[in-house]
């Protein structure tokens, strides 16, 4: 098992979850982050620090895979993020949506640090 980031991140991208991970496995897209699969050590720590409940175990990947899917490819593109950052000025707005993915999902890699 790993922990995967699901739609919810989308344009939120709250960075709580980085601070606590103790294996720094998150990396930073230009609107969301992932979780590199090869790299969780699934301590479920970075579960309950995000705000908006985009963390799931990926036996919960309710989209046949499809979460695991984009955590592990740009997991292998975007650069590591171990430093919380403020989020977007419209997170909390962006918060409530849902099917983000489809609508706002960016390639573009993040800084990370």
């Amino acid at each position: 098992m790993t922990y995967i980031v699901t739609d919810a991140c989308v344009r939120c991208k709250y960075t709580d979850c980085v601070e606590v991970c103790p294996v720094d496995c998150f990396y930073e897209g230009e609107n969301f982050l992932v979780i590199h699969p090869d790299e969780c050590i699934d301590c479920g720590v970075c579960e309950p620090e995000c705000p908006v409940e985009a963390i799931k175990p990926d036996t919960e990947d309710d989209k046949d895979g499809k979460w695991l899917a984009v955590n592990s490819k740009f997991a292998e593109i975007w650069p590591n993020i171990t430093l919380r950052k403020d989020p977007p000025a419209d997170a909390d707005k962006m918060a409530e949506e849902s099917g983000k993915f489809e609508k706002y999902f960016s390639e573009n890699p993040g800084q990370g640090t």
